[in-house]
């Protein structure tokens, strides 16, 4: 009875927590949208609506008394063009990407999220959506995101292609082409990300968040220079190496390391 009564109050507990989360994420949003709808009207004001983005999170994380604690393990130029390839096991690992990568990027992500009110105006001007069910989406999205890089816009992509991973902290195969496609064709560095825990602060299903900090891993870029269509496997394999044999030992281990983000 004791255990029980625990359960449902620290299920009690969450329940709030995640309402306050949630009251704060549409009310920040609120008050910047007017500023996103001004800055995404011309194609050189989008990087002042992409910072947008970026102080969204600065202000929301903190509200709701959730730290990112990120480990850079090389310095990642600001100035250059990188695909960033993350493992993606909860719908936490978008909002967090914000404050994780400072370069000026463009998400490949859903079409549905499109049609989520104002966010999704704000989605479909700033980045680029994919039907992953259909062909034509697909080229279309690997077109524009070809251009965005050719312009000097970083991509931010999931392989994964989704959220599918059945038992996290394992990464769900086969990983997608696209960004390791985009990467070679361009000649630009992979950066590989893992989210070590968001799948335990958010879980997927379930829509209670823990009142715990982030914890993510921003590794060092593997070059594709010398590379062909005919490498896109060998890629592929060595992102699954870097994010997966982080997972696997951080979870064994249960490694905790703390560095505040800047």
């Amino acid at each position: 009875m004791a255990d029980f009564t625990i359960f449902a109050f620290m299920r009690i507990l969450r329940f709030l927590y995640t309402a306050w989360a949630i009251f704060w994420f549409v009310s920040l949003f609120l008050i910047l949208f007017p500023f996103f709808w001004l800055f995404l009207q011309k194609e050189t004001w989008k990087p002042k609506a992409h910072y947008l983005n970026r102080l969204w999170g600065k202000l929301y994380f903190p509200i709701i008394g959730m730290p990112i604690n990120i480990k850079y393990e090389a310095e990642i130029d600001v100035n250059k063009t990188y695909v960033f390839c993350a493992n993606h096991f909860s719908y936490l690992d978008i909002a967090v990407m914000g404050l994780v990568i400072k370069n000026y990027y463009a998400f490949v992500g859903k079409a549905g999220l499109k049609k989520v009110p104002l966010f999704g105006y704000m989605f479909r001007k700033l980045h680029i959506q994919v039907d992953r069910n259909d062909k034509q989406s697909r080229a279309i999205s690997l077109t524009r995101s070809l251009k965005a890089l050719k312009n000097g816009r970083s991509i931010i992509i999931f392989p994964e292609g989704g959220i599918k991973a059945k038992h996290p902290p394992k990464l769900h195969l086969p990983l997608k082409d696209g960004g390791f496609v985009m990467a070679i064709n361009q000649q630009i560095p992979i950066v590989p990300i893992t989210f070590l825990n968001n799948f335990q602060i958010l879980e997927d299903g379930k829509y209670l968040l823990k009142p715990k900090a982030v914890e993510v891993i921003v590794h060092k870029p593997i070059e594709t220079k010398g590379m062909t269509s005919n490498d896109v496997e060998a890629l592929k394999e060595k992102f699954k190496e870097v994010v997966q044999g982080t997972l696997d030992i951080t979870h064994q281990t249960q490694g905790i390391f703390q560095e505040s983000i800047s």
